[in-house]
């Protein structure tokens, strides 16, 4: 199987690292916060968000999907959501001490040509989840046909 999207999307990492895992009450709030963020933006469909993976570790990953960048630093910047209160608590208990790191990174993706993928015995997962699930046979056969073609 492959997956396609109508539109140009955004893909979103996100993520923090336990510089300093003794420091319990550092890291377990920021641990905390994502499933909090996830959960209200499942609620709110018109927020651009589409949906999510995890991984959960030392280095914890979320991979997410949204509609546009624009709708993605809309939810950052709300004031009333709950990553913004997420975002001041971080910087008001863990700042610089580096016990706790976080990073995230931004994609923006063009719906025509600027993806590929491939999903074998796996059930709907990433933007197989997001998107429309399709044979990748024909067309979608090789990577380089998925990756140019819409």
């Amino acid at each position: 199987m492959t997956a396609r999207m109508e539109n140009d999307f955004v893909v979103f990492l996100i993520g923090l690292r336990i510089n300093k895992p003794w420091k319990l009450h550092k890291f377990l709030p920021v641990v905390r916060a994502m499933p909090r963020m996830l959960n209200e933006l499942y609620k709110k469909p018109e927020s651009g968000f589409l949906g999510h993976e995890q991984w959960i570790g030392r280095t914890t990953i979320t991979l997410q999907y949204w509609e546009s960048f624009e709708k993605l630093e809309a939810y950052a910047r709300d004031r009333e959501g709950k990553h913004f209160t997420a975002w001041v608590e971080f910087n008001k208990k863990v700042k610089s001490s580096g016990d706790v790191g976080i990073w995230h990174e931004t994609y923006k993706v063009r719906s025509e040509g600027g993806y590929e993928g491939i999903y074998h015995n796996m059930p709907p997962f990433g933007l197989g989840k997001v998107g429309k699930l399709l044979s990748a046979k024909g067309q979608y056969e090789s990577a380089k046909e998925r990756i140019s073609t819409k």
